[in-house]
């Protein structure tokens, strides 16, 4: 990540931990009363424009939850390979169960 981006990004969270708007003005003043050099105008309008009618503060605290869970198919195939899998699955775990092997816990 480049010095800009970083830059931009402190002061979204600034302006966002201060319940403060996001705009690319409000960046660049945080970018400057900072004195970081090297930052030109186009990435405060870029942050400005990504983090637009968006809640920060939500975006972080839900940065490791999942998503939505997607919908299942409608019947078909699809829908029956969980199934499958499933089945395949408890049939390895009786095969390779000690008690079908003849051995025991206290043997």
């Amino acid at each position: 990540m480049s010095t800009a981006e970083l830059a931009c990004s402190y002061a979204a969270l600034i302006l966002a931990d201060d319940g403060i708007e996001v705009s690319a003005d409000k960046i660049q003043t945080l970018i400057s009363a900072a004195k970081v050099q090297e930052v030109e105008p186009i990435w405060s309008s870029i942050f400005a424009r990504a983090l637009e009618g968006k809640d920060i503060k939500e975006l972080l605290t839900n940065v490791g939850s999942a998503g939505p869970a997607a919908a299942a198919p409608a019947g078909g195939a699809a829908a029956e390979a969980p199934a499958e899998a499933k089945a395949e699955e408890k049939v390895e775990e009786k095969e390779e169960s000690d008690e079908d092997m003849g051995f025991g816990l206290f043997d």
